[in-house]
């Protein structure tokens, strides 16, 4: 079993930042991707960023330029540096990794409890 703990959310004014982090755990034999996903009241979740073991990023087309992915392979942890944060950035945010356990012989597909983000105007 994988075990994702997310922390770093919280209340923040318009043009502020955060960072969260998300650190994995448990039966892990690699982690192929990692990323973060949020989900505000009434809208389905979406992807805000993912990150693969080589480093290659993708980002949400309304967070690109403001929001920085990075991960840490060694200690299986990712990171996500929010800056200028704006009102529309409020959600529930999600940390998911993709990977493999049991020596490589099984995939996980493992998410976070989720943490709140909220940014006042």
């Amino acid at each position: 079993q994988v075990q994702l703990v997310e922390s770093g959310g919280g209340l923040v004014q318009a043009g502020g930042s955060l960072r969260l982090s998300c650190a994995a755990s448990g039966n892990i034999f690699s982690i192929y991707t990692m990323g973060w996903y949020r989900q505000a009241p009434g809208k389905q979740r979406e992807l805000v960023a993912g990150i693969t073991s080589g480093g290659g990023t993708n980002y949400a087309d309304s967070v690109k330029g403001r929001f920085t992915i990075s991960r840490d392979n060694a200690k299986n942890t990712v990171l996500l540096q929010m800056n200028s944060l704006k009102p529309e950035d409020t959600a529930v945010y999600y940390c998911n990794a993709i990977g493999s356990q049991d020596s490589g012989y099984a995939r996980f597909d493992a998410w976070g409890q989720g943490t709140q983000v909220t940014v006042s105007s």
